[in-house]
């Protein structure tokens, strides 16, 4: 199959500037002098690019008052040269082997008292800046860009919705794959390249667990030959050319379930997937989404086989917030998105889940996924 282009534009300058503005606000509303964001999803969701994180020090220095900063070592300008930095108000700063790129930033940003790091900058460079800023108290800046980009707006949900047509195409064609005698590797080679086909970058994971594989949330792929009456769980997913990630999974069977309980217990979780979806609104909190879904689980006997969370933010990370789970009292909002996934686990049986991708409204629920939700025999 020819690969499928979606032609998903990349945020306009206006729209990355007004980020860059609202992330400056939530860093002073957070008594941080400064947010320092390392190259990765943070970055791309403020000026539009994700770099390459180095022995090199790159980072954006935004600070709560004064002009934001993109520290960059001068070999890898280039890589940085679709910025539309003058357009975002950005200043460009490069440094060659030799200089002291902290110190670089350090100077940028005076005598701070708390400067907040991204999440996942390399040890290598929290500590070097660390130790430039020695005054500074050092937190981490996910508490405040979290807030930022836990609300969608109407061009991420628009490619929320791509990414989710995409991986819907890839469910679709399962029968032309999952078939008695082949190994799950092989299915899932031929389930990697097709999500390449419909348009992401890349397969960014694919599970295929069948028969007591598929009772392991996180399997991956193995040698093991499918066989005729195997309960298999399918979960795929990955970014489009904006970033954008899908993630959805189903649940198959070849031929005849083997074990007589598959059709009893997988009712048990569409209920529960359909119940927690249909919860979704604004105001209600994230855990009790989750309770949703595992009320319905538990109250039919299978509450220990419900081993993890309802579900997780996605964007730009297929992991973000909100993560939907006992304990997360935070009301949701209109654009909040994230997965809802209940699933029964039954060790050295079988297993299922069912996973939607779902955007709050200002009324309610839109799921992006929209393949059937029974168990789908092949």
């Amino acid at each position: 199959m020819a690969r499928r282009s979606l032609h998903t534009p990349a945020p306009d300058a206006a729209a990355l500037r007004a980020r860059l503005d609202r992330a400056r606000q939530a860093a002073a509303a957070a008594d941080t002098d400064a947010l320092v964001i390392a190259p990765g999803s943070d970055l791309r969701y403020l000026i539009g690019q994700a770099g390459g994180s180095f022995e090199r020090l790159t980072a954006l220095v935004v600070p709560a008052d004064g002009t934001p900063a993109l520290v960059v070592p001068k070999l890898e300008a280039p890589g940085y040269a679709d910025v539309p930095t003058e357009a975002l108000g950005v200043e460009l700063h490069t440094w060659v082997d030799g200089e002291d790129a902290y110190r670089l930033v350090a100077g940028l940003l005076g005598k701070p008292g708390r400067v907040a790091v991204s999440d996942f900058t390399p040890a290598l460079h929290v500590l070097g800046l660390r130790d430039a800023i020695a005054g500074a108290e050092q937190t981490l800046a996910g508490p405040v860009v979290r807030e930022l980009r836990m609300r969608k707006d109407a061009t991420e949900i628009a490619s929320l919705r791509q990414a989710g047509e995409a991986i819907d195409r890839v469910h679709a064609r399962m029968a032309e794959w999952l078939k008695p005698g082949r190994t799950e590797a092989e299915v899932g080679a031929d389930i990697a390249a097709a999500i390449v086909a419909e348009g992401h970058t890349e397969a960014a994971f694919v599970i295929v667990g069948s028969g007591p594989n598929g009772a392991s949330p996180h399997h991956d792929v193995s040698d093991k030959v499918i066989e005729d009456g195997d309960v298999v769980v399918v979960d795929i997913g990955g970014p489009l050319p904006d970033g954008y990630n899908s993630d959805s999974t189903r649940t198959y069977v070849l031929g005849t379930p083997r074990d007589a309980d598959v059709a009893e217990t997988y009712a048990v979780l569409q209920r529960a997937q359909r119940a927690a979806v249909e919860a979704v609104r604004p105001g209600v909190t994230a855990e009790s989404i989750d309770a949703a879904a595992r009320d319905v689980i538990a109250d039919a006997g299978f509450g220990e086989y419900f081993i993890h969370r309802t579900g997780h933010g996605i964007g730009l990370d297929v992991h973000e917030e909100p993560y939907i789970i006992k304990g997360n009292a935070l009301p949701l909002e209109p654009g909040m998105a994230f997965s809802v996934e209940p699933g029964i686990y039954q060790p050295g049986r079988w297993g299922a889940r069912i996973e939607d991708i779902v955007v709050v409204t200002e009324t309610g629920v839109e799921a992006v996924n929209n393949r059937p939700h029974e168990l789908v025999a092949l």
